[in-house]
């Protein structure tokens, strides 16, 4: 029998499936989930969704079916704000002291 190997998931899919851009990709994923739950918490239909976040419906429909590579980080951000929500982006220092070339992180929080 073939034994099952299991890994431990670092957090973040893209990544552990070496995806170009990780970290994008889950900002990404986090935003267009929301978007696909407020549109749903709105009977929207994707037409209605689309003429609404100005955006042509075919793409409406990509988005929700997580395929938003062309769809920018700015533009979700902006759908976030015609569907009623309010944008606050908090810059501020890292937790741990960066080291020398190190990046810090971008987290996607919604109240």
């Amino acid at each position: 029998m073939n034994a099952i190997t299991i890994e431990k998931s670092s957090g973040n899919v893209y990544a552990d499936i070496g995806l170009a851009d990780p970290q994008e990709m889950l900002v990404k994923a986090k935003l267009a989930s929301k978007i696909g739950d407020i549109i749903k918490r709105q009977h929207l239909t994707q037409q209605q969704a689309a003429e609404l976040l100005g955006m042509p419906q075919p793409k409406v429909s990509n988005l929700l079916n997580g395929q938003f590579r062309g769809i920018s980080e700015t533009k979700m951000l902006e759908c976030l704000a015609r569907l009623g929500r309010d944008i606050d982006i908090v810059v501020k220092p890292a937790r741990r002291r960066a080291v020398a070339g190190a990046t810090g992180r971008v987290n996607v929080v919604f109240a």
